[in-house]
């Protein structure tokens, strides 16, 4: 098994963390690169589902070892809560590793986000409220507090004090927020970074190493190519970058070191919150799809927006990821449907039919979506083993998806469990 890197291929929620989960088993390494408490990956092993949040999922199996790197946010409560309840369950975290350059995400970063959310009124972008977007702009603005700061009390009291009456100004003169007790604030986070310490290594050496050691490297997205900050539906995006040039930056490591790239998308489409939906589905469908697939948000519980694959959004997934495989996912949430839809391709305002995805919330507003009809099946796939045990009707969707997006479907999920799988020689 090469370097391989997990990518969300759609708005996110496509089912990465059964991807990751099977992919982590052959595994001696897995990193994150990117986001924080906002994304999740759902894990079902046996009779247990596991929500991880921030942890690696490499984390449920021993001889793994987890990495964080430097391009996360990390919210230091929000991670020892997840290692408090793993550990309830037995899971050793002697081989969790966090880069000293992760960006904490302080109390003012979740107050600020809060308050953001309210000034724009109707006009918010659904964020999850959790402080993701204020703390990577306070990394941009190089005002932010790094790991290897909050585990030294002398540099973080002075830090802290600082960032945290600059940003206690912000709340109170422009959002008309009570100001934050900082020296309150200061204490409880420096608990955080004593208990923190025992994780802290330079995962971009580490990664270096394991690389130079021939070991098996797994690079885990969070979130989806649709929600990044520069080639997503902006400003309806996450605050980082989940394409595959993220991991680059996200753990330090150059693309020469990476040798696989797997796109994971859903056989339909979802997204969470405000935002260009191209292929939302208005009616009773959506209800279904919605409740049959339990597509509600692993961390949210926010209901998720159903739309019909969509072909535009996935090649433009594989320009800016540069994948050639696809896991596709969920295909069993389908059987039922009479008639399956998919996207593939957009028409303007003026009649133009374009096929690549545009880069303004302008002509995403006037565009109509161009569909392609197709046969539903009503048979019950949970128990196939090989794509020939499929329907004809499901083996030619499958093959429209491959023609259209010019990848190889090479994993198809059938149910949500760990075997309910079709492989094809990923």
């Amino acid at each position: 098994m090469p370097t391989k890197v997990v990518v969300g291929a759609q708005w996110g929620d496509e089912g990465k963390g059964k991807i990751i989960d099977i992919l982590a088993s052959q595994s001696d390494v897995v990193v994150r690169s990117q986001g924080g408490n906002n994304a999740g990956h759902t894990i079902k092993q046996k009779d247990k589902t596991y929500a991880l949040k921030l942890i690696p999922s490499g984390i449920l199996f021993p001889k793994v070892c987890c990495y964080i790197g430097a391009g996360v946010v990390l919210n230091p409560e929000a991670i020892l809560l997840e290692i408090e309840k793993l550990k309830e369950e037995n899971i050793d975290f002697r081989n969790l590793k966090i880069d000293p350059r992760v960006q904490i995400i302080m109390p003012w970063h979740i107050a600020l986000d809060a308050a953001q959310e309210e000034k724009k009124g109707k006009n918010n972008i659904g964020t999850t409220k959790k402080g993701i977007g204020p703390c990577y702009c306070d990394k941009i603005k190089r005002i932010g507090i790094r790991l290897h700061e909050l585990i030294n009390p002398k540099i973080f009291r002075e830090r802290a004090k600082i960032v945290g009456e600059f940003n206690n100004e912000i709340l109170v003169k422009i959002y008309d927020k009570a100001p934050l007790k900082i020296d309150e604030i200061i204490e409880k986070y420096l608990s955080y970074g004593e208990q923190l310490k025992q994780y802290v290594a330079d995962i971009s050496s580490l990664v270096y190493d394991a690389y130079c050691a021939n070991k098996k490297i797994l690079f885990e997205g969070a979130q989806g190519a649709m929600l990044d900050v520069n080639f997503g539906t902006y400003p309806f995006v996450t605050s980082s970058s989940p394409i595959t040039g993220g991991v680059c930056t996200g753990v330090g490591i150059g693309p020469t070191y990476i040798d696989d790239i797997i796109g994971v998308c859903k056989a339909y489409t979802t997204r969470v919150g405000m935002g260009p939906f191209p292929s939302e589905i208005l009616d009773e469908k959506a209800v279904l799809i919605r409740e049959k697939g339990f597509e509600f948000g692993t961390n949210t519980k926010r209901e998720r927006r159903i739309g019909w694959f969509d072909a535009v959004v996935l090649n433009h997934s594989k320009i800016v990821n540069g994948f050639k495989k696809i896991a596709l996912n969920k295909l069993d949430i389908l059987s039922g449907i009479e008639k399956l839809k998919i996207c593939t391709a957009y028409q303007t305002k003026d009649k133009k039919i374009i096929k690549n995805f545009p880069p303004c919330l302008e002509t995403l507003d006037e565009i109509t979506p161009i569909y392609e009809e197709m046969p539903g099946f009503s048979e019950d796939i949970t128990n196939c083993k090989t794509i020939e045990e499929l329907p004809t009707n499901c083996k030619k969707y499958i093959l429209k998806i491959e023609e259209l997006c010019g990848c190889k479907v090479e994993m198809i999920g059938v149910g949500p469990k760990r075997h309910q799988n079709i492989y094809r020689n990923i």
